[in-house]
């Protein structure tokens, strides 16, 4: 489990930001701190910790006051900041000083989401070790530079696209149309429908199963499994 920890001033948003974490597969809320003492008192007392979503607006201190203060004690816990603070000078620092994303608020949980898939994505990048191609460099790079969420198309039901999206994330390997129906309590075509939709959109990718004989069967996996 990656063991997160969730800064934000106002208690609320924490909870909420908390609930979001805690719905992504792999992730853990190992924590929560509403001001720049906490969010280090936090840091220095939990037995671990890989990322801490933070808050620049503290009453105390700013979020890129915490990360300065980080690094000078030698932690070095990936921060993705979470924050209402939108002009350049503040992104620009954030960037400069190490943070490796940053979600302007408000967000749904979608994109919240996106980010933290991205994140795990790079984990499991860097914690394969050895040494890097370039083209392996360049997705190392450009690993958490995921697209948003899209916004479904004229007929389509978010519950829907929620329930295979939700099916393919939790497979062991890819799946069919029709072993989605089957998980999903919906029609083969619906199902087919939904899997085209995320192999356009990049969040998932098509992979081709060959049989004895006829045409090859679509099999689809999600796109961080590929």
């Amino acid at each position: 489990m990656i063991e997160v920890l969730v800064v934000d001033d106002d208690t609320r948003v924490a909870r909420v930001n908390a609930a979001y974490v805690e719905k992504v597969p792999g992730f853990h809320v190992a924590g929560e701190a509403h001001s720049a003492a906490e969010a280090l008192l936090q840091l220095e007392t939990l037995p671990r910790l890989d990322l801490v979503l933070l808050d620049h607006y503290l009453p105390d201190e700013t979020g890129l006051a915490v990360v300065q203060e980080m690094r000078r004690r030698g932690h070095q816990t990936d921060v993705i900041m979470v924050t209402a603070a939108r002009d350049v000078s503040t992104v620009q620092a954030a960037m400069r000083q190490g943070a490796l994303q940053y979600l302007v608020k408000p967000f749904a949980f979608a994109g919240l989401r996106a980010k933290l898939e991205a994140y795990a994505e790079l984990r499991r990048t860097l914690d394969g070790g050895g040494e890097a191609e370039q083209a392996e460099v360049d997705r190392i790079f450009g690993a958490l530079s995921t697209p948003s969420e899209p916004d479904l198309p004229k007929g389509h039901s978010p519950t829907t696209a929620e329930l295979v999206r939700q099916s393919l994330m939790h497979a062991d390997g890819p799946l069919s149309a029709q072993e989605i129906a089957e998980r999903t309590g919906v029609s083969r075509q619906t199902a087919q429908r939904y899997l085209k939709l995320l192999e356009r959109t990049g969040r998932a990718r098509l992979t081709l199963k060959y049989g004895d004989a006829g045409r090859p069967e679509h099999r689809y996996v999600w796109a961080t499994r590929a």
